[in-house]
């Protein structure tokens, strides 16, 4: 019976000792499962922020962009106009200048014909 117990002492320290591992492991893994939970909380914080980041960057983008396209436009009206304005004044120059020539001719003193 003595060899009975001293097996039965081996299969029970055998036991333990395997219960020591598996729970060294748990704790292990629960060690390592808290540190993944700190890490996943601090990246969903840091996620939080730059959505709400980006967020602000995009509206301000949109203001800056539409602010452009009134700028273009605005510049856009202004150079035609300002072609519109060229060429009156050059009508206006070519048209005074026939006049001048024609007032200049009527100013003249006539020619007797003999």
């Amino acid at each position: 019976m003595s060899q009975q117990a001293a097996a039965l002492q081996n299969y029970n320290n055998e036991l333990v000792k395997c219960m020591e591992d598996l729970c060294s492991k748990r704790e292990e893994l629960n060690r390592q499962i808290t540190q993944e939970e700190v890490e996943k909380d601090r990246l969903q914080h840091d996620v939080r922020v730059l959505t709400e980041k980006l967020s602000r960057v995009n509206e301000s983008l949109a203001h800056r962009l539409a602010a452009r396209a009134n700028f273009d436009q605005t510049i856009a009206e202004t150079q035609a106009a300002y072609t519109k304005i060229l060429e009156s004044s050059h009508s206006l120059l070519s048209v005074l200048k026939q006049e001048t020539g024609n007032l200049s001719k009527a100013t003249e003193p006539r020619r007797k014909d003999h």
